[in-house]
């Protein structure tokens, strides 16, 4: 199996960022890892591994990008403000540096987008918000609304909000949603969430997929018997529905 390894400077996070890629040809896909995740782990857990008849056989190129959770979402010494702010500077990279590698490795004109945990977060977020960009949308344990505390889950924000919170939150702002163009160029996106019986955020991925429904957004989702948060279980799904 083809494996690249990629690492530059990028001006938009000050920071050096990593990424592997897997496979040669095939449809591209961005995949997010969980929360405060590394661009490795898919690869250290066995996900990579998963798929692998399919990367070899040129059906899918894999893009594991690494994440900067610890600086945004779950920096606690900075303020709240801040940490959406540094999380809007990853979507540039993600946009504007991670997506243009994607275009020059891959001529499939086909990008889905993925993500277990927090990554199902960013992924599902990502193709709401631009989803002209994107065939397929994949999501896997995720929760949708990082300002909903429950059990030992917090409010990221500390009860803070603003319409940059708000124009991240999923289920926030899917139920407000009117614009017809994001909403036609949804309705021709494939939408998969999956998510376990027993997992905390059920509810989100329950509420989420009524409320897609509501806009006659059509999407898919999958409920797992337990709780279905683990790496062995995403082993399963990423062969399912990637």
């Amino acid at each position: 199996m083809h494996r690249e390894y990629h690492n530059w400077y990028s001006h938009r996070l000050q920071r050096h960022m990593e990424l592997l890629i897997f496979g040669h040809s095939g449809k591209a896909v961005l995949f997010f890892p969980p929360r405060m995740g590394r661009f490795y782990d898919y690869e250290n857990w066995g996900i990579i591994h998963a798929l692998y008849d399919r990367i070899n056989n040129g059906e899918l190129q894999v893009f594991c990008v690494d994440s900067i959770d610890t600086e945004s979402f779950y920096n606690a010494g900075v303020h709240p403000a801040t940490r959406i702010h540094r999380h809007l500077q990853y979507e540039q990279y993600i946009l504007h540096e991670v997506l243009p590698l994607i275009y020059a490795k891959n001529s499939s004109g086909y990008l889905e987008v993925a993500g277990c945990s927090m990554g199902a977060y960013h992924a599902i977020n990502l193709a709401f918000k631009y989803p002209w960009l994107f065939k397929k949308a994949v999501g896997m344990s995720g929760r949708y609304d990082l300002t909903h505390a429950f059990w030992h889950f917090k409010d990221i924000f500390d009860g803070y909000h603003s319409p940059d919170i708000y124009f991240n939150m999923p289920l926030e702002y899917v139920p407000n949603l009117r614009d017809e163009y994001f909403l036609n160029t949804m309705r021709h996106m494939e939408i998969i969430m999956a998510i376990g019986s027993q997992d905390t955020f059920l509810n989100h991925n329950q509420k989420l997929s009524e409320e897609l429904w509501h806009k006659a957004v059509p999407n898919q989702l999958y409920i797992w018997e337990g709780e279905a948060h683990k790496p062995r279980y995403w082993r399963q799904m990423v062969r399912l529905y990637l």
